[in-house]
């Protein structure tokens, strides 16, 4: 009896291991099987290590980024426009994670969890993937950074869907550089920096600022500032590109005085600005579809050494400069929550795929991933109206009936040139779009990122 006993525990425990190892398996196989199928070995699909047998790319407007013909991978369009679109379409060898090549292989490959690469097979290509992206606007974006590193982006900020996604520098996936990865001007050549690069923000960061001093100073609208060009904060002074004397709050904004600004932080102090910061995105984690975006920081954070930051410290986060590091999308992110009264809608890539045999598979529905205070956002957008029509475009020639509203960002780099920043968005509700441009190391905000913003918005149809 206790050896039929044993044996039976022995055979169930041989059981509940057996079923143990098949529920992982089937596990493993759900997360990674897409990736398993689609890797670089499988000769169904490459050719050399290059993507060779997929469905197409498409931009929102049916243009083909990539098709393959002939059992070979094309990109047609021209070498502008293959390298405006890299980061969004990737190279079919896959060096670039963002682009749909890499990031959307499963669905380009045809992958099905049941039926694996069988259409791939069968039909010879996979699903065609319809990008949100508008590769007309995209180019006119790579031009008009002309040559600086950096990114521009626009997203429609009631629907989520990505209308620009640009990074630089960039390459010709056709005619790969010979010296790639040992020529400078490709720094991080790879990396999509609208999606992964983290700057100093320089000025803009002052939304957050201005936000945090709405919520907490009833009297903001009311108090008056004097500027000399520094402001004093018993450790050291934090300087100001101008004296700009007697001023109010608003007017402080438009004009992106650091004085007025340091202020604000000192007064408010770093609690209190690191949970608006936190309200507003930073430190938080968020996606585009199905690519996780960097974390913008406002440090200390896990890891770092959680020191309070003295006055001068905090005076400089407060006009965003110190160790506070912003994400473009983030930044764009938070247009969008500005401008869609306090809801920020999760940006979207992809609009749609369709399968060999024609159906049209939609893409997930927008959804709201960032929720500030519809009130402050309320303000905010009356003070970044009144920095473009005050200060950036008082005549409104460059912007028309965009109804512009945003913030420039001169962000300091220790012995290189200042990162040009700007964000914002157009409160024409026939143009509900939000915008983020990043110089990196250009000069002036208002100087080269706002005229790179206006440009772009004004091609929107």
């Amino acid at each position: 009896m206790r050896r039929i006993t044993g044996r039976t525990l022995a055979l169930v425990f041989i059981l509940l291991g057996f079923a143990a190892g098949v529920g992982i398996l089937a596990f493993s196989f759900a997360l990674n099987g897409a990736r398993w199928a689609t890797n670089r070995a499988n000769g169904h699909i490459y050719t050399g290590g290059a993507i060779a047998r997929a469905g197409s790319v498409l931009d929102r407007n049916g243009v083909i980024l990539a098709e393959t013909k002939n059992k070979k991978r094309d990109m047609p369009g021209g070498a502008t426009l293959r390298r405006a679109t890299l980061h969004a379409v990737g190279d079919p060898q896959g060096f670039v994670s963002t682009g749909a090549h890499a990031a959307f292989r499963g669905d380009l490959t045809g992958y099905s969890a049941i039926s694996g690469i069988y259409n791939v097979v069968r039909y010879g290509r996979g699903s065609d993937v319809r990008l949100t992206i508008d590769a007309n606007l995209c180019k006119t974006a790579w031009q008009a950074l002309n040559g600086r590193k950096g990114t521009v982006a626009v997203y429609n900020y009631k629907t989520g869907e990505v209308l620009c996604m640009v990074s630089s520098p960039s390459y010709d996936p056709l005619n790969k550089p010979k010296d790639i990865d040992t020529n400078k001007a490709y720094d991080a050549v790879y990396l999509n920096r609208f999606l992964h690069g983290l700057f100093t923000p320089g000025s803009t960061f002052k939304i957050i600022t201005a936000a945090c001093a709405m919520e907490h100073m009833p009297d903001i609208d009311n108090r008056t500032f004097t500027c000399t060009g520094k402001y004093a904060t018993g450790e050291g002074y934090v300087t100001c590109r101008e004296k700009h004397g007697s001023l109010g709050f608003e007017k402080a904004m438009n004009v992106s005085c650091n004085s007025v600004f340091a202020q604000l932080a000192v007064e408010l102090g770093e609690a209190r600005l690191k949970k608006t910061a936190e309200a507003m995105g930073f430190n938080q984690t968020y996606q585009a579809d199905k690519l996780p975006l960097a974390i913008s920081r406002f440090p200390p954070s896990p890891g770092e050494t959680a020191r309070p930051r003295n006055p001068l410290e905090l005076g400089w986060t407060g006009v965003g400069q110190h160790t506070t590091l912003a994400n473009p999308a983030q930044m764009l992110l938070l247009m969008g929550a500005i401008a869609n009264g306090g809801q920020g809608i999760a940006p979207k890539l992809v609009l749609n795929t369709i399968t060999p045999n024609g159906t049209t598979m939609p893409a997930s529905r927008a959804r709201v991933a960032l929720r500030i205070d519809p009130t402050i956002a309320s303000r905010l957008r009356v003070i970044l109206r009144s920095d473009v029509t005050r200060t950036y475009d008082p005549s409104g020639k460059k912007t028309g009936d965009l109804q512009l509203c945003g913030k420039t960002g001169t962000a300091e780099v220790d012995g290189k040139q200042p990162h040009a920043w700007f964000v914002g968005f157009a409160l024409n509700p026939a143009k509900p779009y939000a915008i983020v441009v990043v110089g990196e190391n250009a000069g002036g905000g208002q100087a080269v990122a706002f005229e790179i913003a206006a440009a772009v918005m004004r091609e929107i149809k």
